[in-house]
């Protein structure tokens, strides 16, 4: 999928990445607000991975959904 579809409908996709990375807060994911940069430095925060790892995941998740 497009990411931009998935920055447009962000409301609609941040359970399913709830679900995906349950150590992200709300506000994690309000910071986030789609973008796609900002989600993987959140995933890279909070779970203490590379960068490269952390875009791989959000890569990885954005083809599933």
């Amino acid at each position: 999928m497009n990411w931009d579809i998935i920055e447009g409908k962000w409301n609609e996709f941040r359970g399913k990445a709830q679900q995906q990375w349950g150590k992200l807060t709300d506000d994690d994911l309000d910071r986030a607000k789609g973008s796609r940069t900002e989600l993987a430095g959140l995933i890279q925060q909070r779970y203490g991975v590379a960068r490269d790892e952390a875009e791989r995941q959000v890569d990885e998740w954005r083809s599933r959904h």
